[in-house]
């Protein structure tokens, strides 16, 4: 730290008082204090961890609603039937009576060839040997969302003609998956919170480690004209000049990051990977972290320094 101004020589009887600094020309006079230890580097790795986090959430997010999106409108019905002949009169029937069914806008009766083709990296070469039974599959496609209550009327209609044949909505075999993903969603929203937690105790550290090393400064300063709110404003101005170096070069190695994850995933070729890419929002919201930490760190410094202040005038 600087050393001190002198202080004035102690004036004669009779002499005018000494003219106190006052505005600008007082809060000169306390040396720029600047935060301790590595907090600018600290703050960095935080953005970091939250540019990642805040990313993974909104990908997870986009996933979700891209995957139960493409499904929400759409059945599948299974006619299971051992012999063969007659599984095909029954996927034939159900096919027709599915056709005249209003709201439905797409019937496709899934070959058996791709059906096997879909079943051999679980049951191996007896998916094609014909000792295992596979059911037939028509793929439906609706005007609207498969509702419950419409799922209960196109399976009425379907086992008139049908017996046995099993209706399902695509979407419901996602609940799971959907739930899983709302769960690290959660997750990722809590390690943001702790995060921003462990920002505003960082600086909350440095900003008391500066106002203590400043201490005497800060009390003679005051004793000469200087304001509690020109004493906040130099500390706030060196903790925000280095939290927005430390939130600058977080906020890069983050997107970096994010953006080498990217091009990882994008390789995997899977319709379900791309549909939950980021899109424009999402990196406005990622933009907005950094600001968010400056800002963050700013209030922290200002409540800080503000109560030391308080205790120590």
């Amino acid at each position: 730290m600087s050393s001190l101004p002198p202080l004035p020589a102690e004036a004669e009887e009779g002499d005018p008082a000494p003219e106190r600094p006052r505005g600008r020309a007082a809060a000169r006079l306390l040396p720029p204090q600047r935060l301790t230890g590595p907090v600018p580097w600290v703050i960095a790795i935080l953005i970091a961890l939250v540019v990642i986090t805040a990313a993974g959430g909104l990908a997870l997010r986009n996933l979700g609603a891209a995957a139960s999106a493409g499904l929400s409108s759409a059945l599948s019905v299974q006619v299971i039937e051992p012999n063969p002949d007659l599984r095909g009169e029954r996927t034939a029937a159900a096919v027709k009576v599915l056709t005249a069914l209003p709201g439905v806008t797409a019937v496709r009766a899934v070959p058996e060839a791709e059906l096997v083709a879909m079943l051999e990296p679980w049951l191996g070469a007896g998916a094609s040997s014909g000792d295992v039974p596979i059911p037939a599959l028509i793929d439906v496609e609706l005007a609207g969302s498969a509702g419950p209550a419409e799922v209960a009327r196109i399976a009425a209609a379907v086992q008139t003609a049908v017996p046995g044949a099993r209706v399902d909505a695509q979407g419901d075999f996602l609940r799971p998956v959907n739930a899983a993903l709302a769960a690290l969603q959660w997750l990722a929203l809590a390690l943001v919170a702790l995060v921003a937690l462990a920002t505003a105790a960082a600086v909350w550290l440095a900003a008391r480690n500066a106002f203590a090393g400043a201490r005497d400064t800060v009390e003679i300063m005051h004793l000469l004209g200087a304001s509690q709110r020109q004493i906040t404003a130099v500390f706030l101005r060196d903790v925000l000049r280095e939290a927005l170096a430390g939130a600058a070069l977080g906020a890069g190695l983050g997107v970096g990051a994010v953006w080498l994850l990217g091009q990882q995933f994008a390789q995997l070729g899977s319709g379900m990977v791309s549909g939950g890419g980021l899109m424009l929002a999402d990196w406005l919201v990622i933009g907005a972290v950094p600001l968010a930490g400056v800002l963050l760190a700013g209030l922290t410094a200002r409540i800080t320094i503000a109560l030391a202040l308080r205790d120590m005038l």
